[in-house]
């Protein structure tokens, strides 16, 4: 039985609930909240993943190759593992910009061509909104780690080894 308070506002209402029919609303509502929730989590951690290789060090990566994955990138995450990264597909060559706005992992990014060589390599500032805007037009860029590519020793000119659909 509603809590008097209650029945009077389900009956104000026009809803004159059962014991029954609010159990069961609950649970529907309970699903649908659950639905939601595995439905946001899985969007953010459905990019393809793959491996590369740079100078024969291997990264796992994952592949944001839509629009969509290409505007989250790694927005809202804390941490990245070490041997990780992210590779940004585009359809054609291009003058690439990007900004760190809800990123807290500090990041370097590698402008890579389209026969794989890197052109560039930047260092990027946790939530900058300020654009780091490759010079030479490129097909893909590849973010790691800050300090990544040093501590690699990877260097501009260096070339990437790309998953197989990827080599042109």
């Amino acid at each position: 039985m509603l809590p008097p308070v209650f029945a009077g506002v389900a009956i104000t209402l026009g809803l004159a609930m059962t014991n029954v029919n609010v159990s069961r609303r609950i649970l529907a509502l309970s699903i649908l909240c659950l639905f939601i929730t595995f439905i946001s989590c899985r969007s953010a951690a459905s990019n393809e993943r793959d491996i590369i290789t740079i100078n024969g060090n291997t990264l796992n990566i994952e592949i944001a190759e839509t629009e969509e994955q290409r505007r989250v990138g790694l927005m809202h995450r804390k941490s990245l593992d070490r041997n990780s990264g992210m590779l940004f597909v585009f359809e054609s060559d291009r003058i690439l910009s990007f900004w760190m706005k809800n990123t807290y992992i500090p990041l370097s990014i590698a402008f890579i061509s389209s026969d794989g060589t890197i052109r560039e390599i930047r260092d990027m500032t946790p939530l900058s909104r300020e654009s780091v805007v490759s010079r030479n037009h490129v097909r893909y860029a590849l973010e790691v780690n800050q300090g990544y590519f040093e501590e690699k020793n990877i260097t501009v000119g260096d070339r990437v080894i790309l998953p197989e659909r990827f080599r042109r």
